[in-house]
């Protein structure tokens, strides 16, 4: 008799994870491999040894693909690349982000289309075509899109990643109630303040830093490795009754 834990277990399991190359991306693919799957890696930049070694340490298969995400052109490539190699897809970790910072009153249409294009064009387009494999298969299927806190507040000065991310928790909500009939689990997860690449700039803002950090219930930033958890949950058997939700991982902000 198998006991709960085995219910993590991702053994067998193929995932693809966009924007795998550093930060949040990168955390959350080894967590994946650590729990069993083998890594589908795509990115912009032409490699990501970093994430490759790690995956391989963990002792399963990485696959890169390089794709530019600014249109839903690579779109079939990356599902196509991903079932050649392994036969099979059983998730998608829909990572892959940009933002603009610049006050609404200046905020330009360039600013707001390629975030949008990136954010939440390329993700849903991606969902679909993953969502078509995993009905051929027969199999079900795991998505996990990343959302923000800003899938929940307005913040300032990105009017756009707002707006993406608040579609990402919409679109979530909608294709689980499409999708669950195939056995297709959607569902997100909502980084709280986290120390990557896309906050760098809030980070050297000393006086910002300090605000954000006092309004945080943990008293820090997050990092890559506190994903890890909730996405090897919402990717496994043990959330095979959770669809169209986003799990807010957070510190306690949303709390606050």
């Amino acid at each position: 008799m198998s006991g709960i834990l085995d219910a993590f277990k991702l053994d067998g399991k193929v995932a693809i994870v966009t924007g795998s190359e550093r930060g949040l991306g990168r955390g959350m693919a080894v967590a994946l491999a650590q729990a069993g799957a083998d890594i589908v890696g795509v990115t912009y930049v032409a490699s990501a040894p970093e994430t490759e070694a790690a995956v391989q340490a963990a002792g399963r298969k990485y696959v890169h693909v390089q794709a530019d995400l600014s249109s839903i052109k690579p779109i079939e490539r990356i599902v196509t690349t991903a079932f050649d190699a392994f036969g099979r897809i059983d998730i998608l970790v829909n990572n892959a982000g940009i933002i603009a910072r610049n006050d609404s009153v200046d905020f330009t249409e360039k600013e707001w289309d390629d975030v949008m294009n990136v954010n939440l064009k390329s993700a849903f387009f991606l969902c679909q075509a993953v969502a078509r494999r995993f009905i051929a298969q027969g199999t079900g299927g795991k998505i996990v899109n990343v959302a923000s806190m800003l899938s929940f507040q307005g913040g300032v000065r990105v009017p756009s990643y707002t707006a993406s991310k608040s579609g990402i928790k919409g679109i979530t909500m909608l294709m689980a109630n499409e999708w669950a009939k195939h056995g297709i689990c959607v569902n997100a997860v909502a980084p709280g303040y986290m120390a990557t690449d896309n906050t760098t700039q809030l980070r050297a803002d000393e006086k910002r830093n300090a605000e954000i950090v006092g309004r945080i219930p943990a008293g820090r930033w997050g990092a890559p490795e506190d994903l890890g958890g909730a996405v090897v949950f919402l990717a496994s058997p043990a959330s095979d009754y959770v669809n169209g939700y986003t799990i807010a991982v957070d510190g306690g902000w949303l709390a606050r």
